[in-house]
C-alpha cells in the first residue's frame, strides 16, 4: 500500500475531526444515534458528511443497525460507521429507541467538549467516549464509497499492535482532565484512529476484493494512483501513467477501470476537480484554481467543473464559501436534556 495515496485523499477530502461525547450508561439502557445528515449540520457546520464512532472505555454494550446483525462490543473496542448509519447502541440486544436530537443541539450549544451525560438503570455501567468526524464528499471522495458500513475494530491490551488500545486511555483522560488543548487533541487522536482503521480494513481485503483500496493496494495501479496524488496538475497522458505503473497502456486501463471502476484519465480529472473544489471553498478565485489544478483555461476548467458538479465554479464558490460560517453558540452546562439523558456538570 502507498500510505501517501491515502494521506493525500484524507487531506484533499479535509477529515476532521470532530465533536465529543461521554457516556455513562447503567443497564437496562438504549440509545439511538441519528443518521449522518441529520448530526452534520448540528455539530459540525459546513461538513458535507459525518463519519461517527464509538470507543468503548468500560464494561461492554451492543451495537446493530438496518440490516446489520448485532454486535457485541466489549472495553477497547472501537466501532465506525464511515457511511453515517443510523444504529443503536445498548446494554443488550433487541432493546429500541428513537433517536434524541437535543443532545446534538446541546452539543453544538456548549462551550466544554466533550459533553457528558448519564442515563440508563441501576445495573452493570459502560463508559463509551464517542466522536464524529467530518469529511467532503462532493464532488469527489473515492475513499467513503470503498469502506464497508461499518468498521470494528478489536485492540486487546498487550497486542502487538496495541497503540489504539492507549488511544482508548488517553481519550478517555483527555475528556475527563479538561487540560487546556484537550479538544484539539481529541481531534487529532480521533483521525489518527480512522487513519489506523482504514489500514487495518485495507489488510483484510480478499484478494479478488475491488475498490479504491484495492487499487491503493495493488502494485501498478498504486503507482499509478501514486503518480496522480503526488503531481495531479501534470499534464499525465494515459502512455505516462503506465509508465509510472510499469505496464502498458492497455493493460492499465483494464486494471484501473477494474478495480478503481473508472479509467485512468477519469480518476485524474475526478480527482482534480475534488482539489478544485476545496481551494474554491476557500475563497480562491476561479482563474488560480484552474491554473493550480492542471488547466490551460478558466473556460476549459469551469466547463470540466460544471460537467461534473452541475454548477460553475463561481456558483460552487459562493454557496460553500467556508470564511461566512458562525462560530459554535455557546451554551450553560449543567442542564437537563431529556426525560432519559442527564448532562453531567462540570466544575469551572
Amino acid at each position: 500500500m502507498n500510505s501517501d495515496t491515502l494521506s493525500d485523499v484524507l487531506q484533499g477530502v479535509r477529515l476532521t475531526g470532530a465533536i465529543f461525547f461521554e457516556l455513562r450508561a447503567r443497564a437496562p439502557w438504549v440509545e439511538t444515534s441519528a443518521e449522518g445528515s441529520t448530526v452534520a449540520p448540528q455539530l459540525l457546520p459546513g461538513v458535507q458528511h459525518s463519519i461517527s464512532y464509538h470507543v468503548i472505555a468500560e464494561g461492554r454494550c451492543w451495537v446493530t443497525a438496518k440490516d446489520i446483525a448485532p454486535i457485541q462490543l466489549e472495553a477497547g473496542d472501537i466501532i465506525i460507521f464511515p457511511h453515517g448509519d443510523a444504529h443503536t447502541l445498548s446494554s443488550a440486544p433487541g432493546l429500541t429507541a428513537k433517536a434524541n436530537p437535543a443532545i446534538y443541539k446541546e452539543a453544538a450549544a456548549s462551550s466544554s467538549l466533550p459533553v457528558s451525560y448519564a442515563f440508563g438503570g441501576s445495573g452493570e455501567s459502560t463508559l463509551i467516549v464517542c466522536g464524529i468526524l467530518g469529511c467532503d464528499v462532493r464532488p469527489f471522495n473515492p475513499l467513503i464509497a470503498t469502506l464497508p458500513r461499518v468498521l470494528h475494530i478489536r485492540d486487546r491490551a498487550g497486542s502487538t499492535r496495541g497503540w489504539l488500545n492507549q488511544f482508548v486511555h488517553v481519550a478517555v483522560a483527555e475528556s475527563r482532565d479538561r487540560r487546556p488543548g484537550a479538544q484539539s487533541i481529541l481531534a487529532r487522536l480521533s483521525e489518527l484512529m480512522f487513519v489506523e482503521a482504514v489500514r487495518r480494513h485495507l489488510e483484510t481485503l480478499p484478494v479478488e476484493e475491488t475498490g479504491w483500496l484495492a487499487g491503493v493496494r495493488d502494485p501498478a495501479v498504486g503507482r499509478a494512483l501514486a503518480a496522480i496524488h503526488r503531481q495531479p496538475a501534470h499534464g499525465w497522458s494515459l502512455e505516462d501513467l503506465a509508465r509510472e505503473a510499469g505496464a502498458s497502456r492497455s493493460a492499465l486501463a483494464d486494471r484501473f477501470a477494474l478495480l478503481v471502476g473508472r479509467p485512468p484519465m477519469q480518476y485524474l480529472m475526478q480527482w482534480r476537480m475534488q482539489l478544485a473544489a476545496g481551494l474554491l471553498a476557500r475563497g480562491a478565485k476561479v482563474t488560480h484554481v484552474a491554473f493550480d489544478v492542471g488547466y490551460e483555461s478558466e473556460a476549459a476548467f469551469s466547463r470540466a467543473f460544471k460537467k461534473l458538479t452541475g454548477h460553475s465554479p463561481g456558483t460552487w464558490r459562493d454557496r460553500n464559501d467556508r470564511s461566512t460560517l458562525r462560530s459554535r453558540p455557546r451554551g450553560d452546562e449543567g442542564v437537563r436534556v431529556s426525560a432519559r439523558w442527564t448532562k453531567v456538570a462540570r466544575p469551572a
